[in-house]
C-alpha cells in the first residue's frame, strides 16, 4: 500500500517509524483499558513490520515458514516446551 513512499524514506527511516509504532504498542499495552486502541496498535506494527521488511527485499511470510515452520527452533515442537527464561 505505501510502498513507493517506503522505499523513498528507505530502511532507516521506515524503521523509525515501526519504532515509533512499538512505543505506542507498549503505551497501549500499558493501560490496557482501551481495546480498540490495542487493536490499532497491533495492526500498525504489524503494518510496518512488513512494509520494512518489503523494502528490504525480505519475503516475510518465506522467513516465517523458514525459522518457525517447522515448530519452536529451540525444541522442535509446535507446543514449545523451552524453559520459560530460554530464548528459542
Amino acid at each position: 500500500m505505501y510502498y513507493q513512499k517506503d522505499l523513498q524514506r528507505g530502511i532507516p527511516g521506515t524503521f523509525m517509524w515501526l519504532m515509533e509504532e512499538i512505543g505506542e504498542l507498549a503505551s497501549a499495552l500499558q493501560s490496557g483499558n482501551d481495546r480498540e486502541n490495542l487493536e490499532e496498535e497491533f495492526a500498525d506494527v504489524l503494518a510496518w513490520l512488513a512494509t520494512i521488511a518489503n523494502v528490504a527485499q525480505v519475503d516475510l511470510a518465506q522467513a516465517l515458514q523458514k525459522k518457525y515452520g517447522n515448530g519452536c527452533p529451540g525444541c522442535g515442537l509446535f507446543v514449545c516446551t523451552c524453559a520459560i527464561d530460554e530464548k528459542p
